[in-house]
């Protein structure tokens, strides 16, 4: 999908959010047609007839629908499913694109089967569904083993705050988030304190350890260690970021 068209599709959501906002407390609605604003739905299911020999029908499916309205910023989308604890229980997207939802006829649509990112099904209960569109960001590398600075403080949790965007749509002040960096096999990326993975730093395998220091308001240095010496990145524009809340829902 081209910049041109999510920027249409982003303007058009925009419109009938703000169309929506001249009522200052909505009143949920359970089609999601008859209102703009984010929603939440378990979707309907029907448990099949046993068929003859076999023992009892598996549960009926736990899909809840989940619908948004994405905030006015080309970019990508991470979104996360939390407990009612706060805890994220499930990173559901990761540096989506807008093309990777289905696009309603108001809002984008992606669907949460109950399970965890360890694929077991979690509890009945309230959960949470909050996410970001993360802009252009850019990551440069400063140095190379041989020349990296001296890292910061040797400190897993180190974190940093970082000042967004506002939300037009949610009618929000600048959100200030808590940054950090992880790492996996896969390489590493900026998360938020809570774990939810927003944008890729390197591709590097083998990390055995990754830092963040804030370098002024827009930007990030990262230092990460793959067992050859310490690699220094810079990630700008962090602040090219916006939040969206799609609401508490109920886990049947």
């Amino acid at each position: 999908m081209t910049t041109k068209t999510n920027t249409a599709i982003l303007m058009a959501f925009l419109t009938s959010a703000v169309f929506a906002q001249e009522s200052p407390t909505p009143t949920p609605s359970a089609i999601p047609e008859e209102s703009p604003a984010s929603s939440i739905l378990p979707e309907e299911s029907v448990t099949p007839s046993p068929v003859p020999g076999q023992g009892p029908s598996a549960s009926p499916a736990r899909n809840v629908r989940i619908s948004f309205v994405p905030p006015p910023l080309d970019g990508t989308i991470s979104l996360g499913i939390y407990d009612r604890a706060g805890k994220l229980v499930r990173v559901l997207h990761q540096e989506a694109k807008l093309n990777e939802f289905k696009i309603g006829a108001d809002a984008l649509v992606t669907q949460w089967e109950g399970k965890n990112d360890d694929d077991e099904d979690l509890p009945a209960g309230k959960y949470h569904a909050r996410g970001y569109l993360v802009g252009p960001l850019k990551v440069e590398e400063l140095s190379r083993p041989a020349a990296a600075g001296p890292p910061p403080e040797n400190d897993a949790t180190a974190r940093v705050k970082v000042k967004l965007m506002p939300n037009p749509l949610a009618n929000d002040k600048r959100a200030i988030i808590d940054l950090a960096v992880g790492f996996s096999s896969d390489g590493s990326y900026l998360k938020t304190i809570d774990d939810l993975p927003l944008f890729t730093i390197s591709e590097s395998p083998s990390l055995t350890r990754a830092l963040i220091t804030k370098n002024g308001d827009k930007s990030v240095d990262i230092w990460q260690d793959d067992g050859t010496g310490l690699h220094q990145f810079r990630v700008s524009n962090v602040d090219k970021m916006m939040a969206f809340d799609c609401g508490e829902f109920e886990l049947k």
